[in-house]
């Protein structure tokens, strides 16, 4: 999870946000999982479906190879498959992967990094944040966002619930 800073006009504008690969990957990963027990699917087709470079793709993939997520296979029917079933891959574990630790500052992950760790209030306040973050996404799989993913998407607040 990334904290950038936004420049907009005339305003400075601070906000968190996940990294392209978490992004990118992410989608790259629903739509293994969309394509799941069908075969290996060829980078080309994936980049292309998610409208993502090829070779940025290629790149992502390699990182999910290597955190167990996907594995590949070579030849004619060769490419890129979940190394798990769908039901048993978290965004948690993608996010981790791309993008590194959740932790909103770097104490969360390593006290020893500040001596104020022990008296610090803010502290206390990114960690709660940071476990709210970590629990949503480990508790949504990959199966969950494919059940997501076949659901219509509301087109305006009324079809979330407004008035008629």
């Amino acid at each position: 999870m990334l904290l950038t800073t936004q420049v907009g006009f005339n305003q400075k504008e601070i906000c968190m946000k996940l990294g392209t690969k978490a992004q990118y990957g992410t989608r790259a990963m629903l739509d293994l999982a969309v394509h799941y027990g069908e075969g290996p699917l060829v980078i080309g087709d994936v980049a292309h479906r998610q409208e993502v470079s090829e070779k940025y793709l290629e790149n992502l993939m390699a990182q999910l190879r290597a955190g167990g997520l996907v594995r590949t296979a070579r030849g004619s029917r060769g490419g890129y498959a979940l190394s798990r079933s769908p039901s048993q891959i978290t965004l948690g574990e993608v996010v981790r992967i791309l993008d590194g630790s959740l932790a909103l500052v770097p104490c969360l992950d390593d006290p020893e990094l500040c001596h104020r760790v022990g008296r610090c209030v803010t502290r206390r306040i990114w960690s709660k944040l940071y476990e709210r973050i970590a629990d949503v996404l480990d508790n949504i799989t990959l199966a969950d966002m494919v059940q997501m993913h076949n659901e219509p998407v509301p087109r305006s607040k009324e079809d979330v619930g407004g008035q008629e």
